[in-house]
């Protein structure tokens, strides 16, 4: 290791200590998960900006503050199909309303595929505004072995029906859900676990003198997968400023300026997107601001993440503790919005890709039919698309074909998709936190049915 990645190390050491002492003092997860993203980003930034782009003790130093950042990462994705599943059968054995877990489950995937067809107008109505297209696009080496690589898989992908998507998300081998190796991993996950548990249910209505025993096994094993979950989350702000200092040291401002015009359209549709989200939470009496408040920290791990599924123990922590929406329902928001209606990934990227190639086709992009069209295969697509990093490209894959377009698109944006794909991931997760608490307050009465409040999870 040389003398100048030794010198990196030891000043990101000293962040990690100052994270440390911060944190021993007393300080709100949102401060220090703050102090996180700022000090990673002034460390990363000084990398690139002192040593220069592609310089080794760039990567030789990172190759150590990986162990941090993605140490972290591999910790939560540890945690998540556990939680899942006991959460699942929890959810199910401490129902008070038969039909409590069905309407929680109707509402919350409505409101996901709803704020999914929003994202996808509003990434229509952005990229128009700029004037967006896909000539012009700088077609280099690594985008040409990336065009090979997607019209082969687009291939496949565009293949599957609906019936077959749906079909794929029944578990067949359970074990290789808990493996998590398939796409659909986590909804088969949920399905088992609810089956687990109405099974459950079952027998305690059976046999009385198991009902106790079967509550009090599922208690334990619940406040178990909890305290896990809260150990985890506590290194949440190690493993932010490991994995921004990441982001920002291997960031290339030339891919970043050649692409400025897709970047801050699709930064802004963003943003527009937060603002519906505030707008959404608000009518149904949420204060808009308090409420992204509550979730910083959770769309800031999402951010430097850029895997839903991997912040679904900080998602449902959030929910429950901070937004005060039943377990049940935080599970099953998380869940389900780690898959289902993305509304970044599956929804306002595909669409402002179509709308950008539509024309080098001869499509009219502003066709009401070909918009209402695309919004209904933005909304289908949703079902089924992967919550980890690469999700945004696999629901292109989708979108793109059943369109009659081509994906040779996708390709050429991937020198930016990282930095694009951050910020779509916080969106991804603030749609599952909004889908939750607007399926709480909605429900009411029957959501606490379906999670009383002397839940371990609060505990």
């Amino acid at each position: 290791m040389s003398f100048i990645a030794m010198v990196s190390l030891a000043v990101f050491t000293a962040i990690l200590i100052v994270l440390f002492q911060s944190q021993k003092k007393g300080a709100t997860l949102s401060r220090l998960v703050l102090i996180g993203l700022s000090l990673g980003s002034v460390f990363g930034f000084a990398l690139q900006f002192l040593l220069g782009e592609g310089h080794q003790a760039i990567a030789e130093t990172l190759n150590w503050t990986n162990v941090v950042g993605s140490g972290y990462v591999s910790l939560l994705k540890m945690i998540i199909m556990p939680l899942v599943l006991v959460s699942m059968i929890a959810a199910v054995v401490k129902l008070d309303k038969s039909g409590a877990l069905g309407k929680i489950s109707g509402v919350t995937i409505s409101v996901l595929v709803v704020t999914t067809m929003i994202a996808a107008l509003i990434g229509i109505f952005i990229t128009q505004l700029f004037g967006l297209s896909a000539e012009g696009l700088t077609e280099g080496a690594r985008e040409t072995s990336r065009i090979a690589v997607l019209e082969s898989r687009s291939e496949t992908v565009s293949d599957l029906s609906i019936p077959q998507m749906l079909v794929s998300f029944i578990p067949t081998n359970i074990f290789q859900d808990l493996a998590w190796e398939r796409s659909t991993s986590i909804i088969a996950v949920v399905i088992f676990g609810i089956l687990t548990g109405v099974a459950a249910r079952k027998v305690m209505n059976e046999r009385e003198e198991l009902e106790a025993p079967i509550r009090t096994f599922v208690e334990t094993l619940q406040a178990v997968v909890m305290r896990l979950v809260k150990m985890v989350i506590s290194l949440t702000p190690y493993g932010v400023a490991a994995l921004m200092a990441k982001v920002v040291a291997t960031s290339s401002l030339a891919d970043i300026t050649n692409l400025l015009g897709f970047i801050v359209a699709s930064y802004l549709a963003i943003f527009l997107m937060f603002i519906v989200h505030g707008l959404l939470v608000g009518l149904v009496g949420v204060s808009p601001k308090q409420f992204f408040q509550k979730i910083w920290p959770v769309l800031t791990f999402a951010f430097t993440s850029r895997s839903s599924a991997a912040t679904i123990p900080l998602n449902v922590d959030t929910q429950i503790n901070k937004l005060n929406v039943p377990p049940a329902i935080a599970n099953l928001s998380a869940s389900f919005g780690a898959t289902i209606g993305q509304n970044g990934c599956a929804g306002i990227y595909p669409a402002m890709l179509a709308i950008m190639v539509a024309p080098s086709v001869g499509i009219n992009p502003m066709d009401i039919s070909f918009i209402m069209s695309l919004v209904a295969i933005v909304a289908i697509s949703s079902f089924g698309i992967a919550g980890v990093g690469g999700g945004a490209t696999f629901a292109a894959l989708i979108v793109l074909p059943a369109m009659g377009l081509p994906v040779t698109i996708a390709a050429l944006l991937i020198s930016i998709e990282p930095l694009i794909d951050m910020a779509r991931t916080a969106l991804n997760v603030s749609g599952s936190m909004t889908a939750g608490t607007i399926t709480h307050r909605l429900l009411g009465d029957k959501a606490q049915a379906a999670a009383p409040t002397e839940s371990v999870a609060q505990s």
